[in-house]
């Protein structure tokens, strides 16, 4: 997998950015727990994307730290979007409370959340923290319909990768099932959450006729 991540840097403790370059093309990507920049975020998203929210598709992905005992079942620590080349990677765990802009933003009915298994992703937001999701669909259901594969209803997301987009991607054990309810992600980390959720827009976005050209 061509896949490489920078991590700028940023001097301030409220959030991180990164470039995650996938096959060449470069995701910018946000790192926060902070409500306010998760407002700005989807400020910036609908303003690039203004022309097309009445079909807005948004990649989607979420993330929590595995259990350590058979009762124990820890709640979601990280909530991905993607949209074009950019993503979001919010904190959910460690936010001082859920920003209104993103409960608009996941409750647009006008906007479709993209995904491998995304009803049960749905299902755990709303079980941990009573947070909806108006309209989502499984990619694996669209890849079957758009091309008329009836076996890839149920495929992963790493096999839906190489039939549409032609890409292999990697999906190390031990990232997917590491501390995601940890305060600082490591890059390894930040880059494997930031592709899930490119690649549930992203093959969406090949999917579908007339989403071509997203920033």
């Amino acid at each position: 997998m061509t896949t490489n991540i920078y991590n700028h840097r940023i001097p301030d403790s409220t959030h991180d950015e990164y470039t995650i370059t996938f096959y060449h093309e470069p995701i910018h990507t946000l790192v926060t727990a902070t409500p306010s920049l998760v407002d700005a975020w989807i400020s910036q998203i609908e303003s690039i994307h203004q022309h097309r929210l009445n079909r807005l598709i948004v990649g989607l992905d979420i993330e929590w730290r595995p259990p350590n005992a058979p009762q124990i079942v820890n709640p979601v620590a990280t909530l991905q979007l993607c949209v074009g080349r950019r993503c979001l990677i919010f904190q959910i765990v460690h936010a001082e409370y859920f920003p209104y802009s993103l409960w608009n933003f996941l409750n647009n009915p006008l906007y479709t959340f993209m995904g491998v298994g995304i009803g049960d992703d749905v299902a755990k937001l709303r079980r941990d923290y009573n947070i909806g999701v108006a309209s989502y669909a499984e990619l694996g259901r669209l890849a079957a319909e758009q091309l008329g594969a009836p076996e890839l209803n149920r495929s992963s997301l790493k096999d839906l990768a190489r039939r549409v987009l032609g890409a292999d991607i990697e999906k190390p054990t031990s990232i997917r099932r590491s501390n995601w309810d940890d305060q600082y992600l490591t890059d390894p980390q930040v880059k494997y959450a930031c592709i899930d959720a490119f690649l549930g827009f992203e093959i969406a976005r090949n999917l579908i006729q007339g989403f071509d050209n997203y920033n």
